[in-house]
């Protein structure tokens, strides 16, 4: 569970003009949660990174609103993972998602990037 801060708005984000949740910090609490969830299963040398995103924002919220976000796991796939995500407002669902995460080992992963 998060609060939504003035950093999360979509005013601050620049996805918006208002004073509410930002479709992008929505997507960014979901990535985070469903990154976090598979936490336990890694060696300290693996992470996971994320490689797609399909999400619906379906309710505003303001600032100091309550976030909960429920993480499924539902197709493991090799070095793939993906995610049914829900976060809620209280009863209210605020966002769904479907999201792919891929298992990566860290150190070879930026040295790959480093030397392209």
């Amino acid at each position: 569970m998060r609060s939504v801060e003035e950093k999360d708005t979509a005013e601050v984000l620049g996805s918006g003009d208002l004073p509410v949740y930002g479709t992008p910090g929505l997507i960014a609490f979901m990535e985070y949660g469903a990154k976090e969830s598979l936490i336990p299963y890694l060696s300290s040398e693996e992470t996971t990174v994320g490689i797609s995103m399909e999400m619906k924002h379906l309710r505003a919220s303001l600032v100091g609103a309550e976030v909960l976000l429920k993480v499924k796991i539902t197709e493991v796939s090799g070095k793939k993972v993906k995610f049914h995500l829900l976060a809620f407002e209280k009863e209210h669902l605020l966002g769904e998602a479907h999201h792919e995460r891929v298992l990566v080992n860290r150190q070879k992963f930026m040295d790959k990037l480093h030397n392209s």
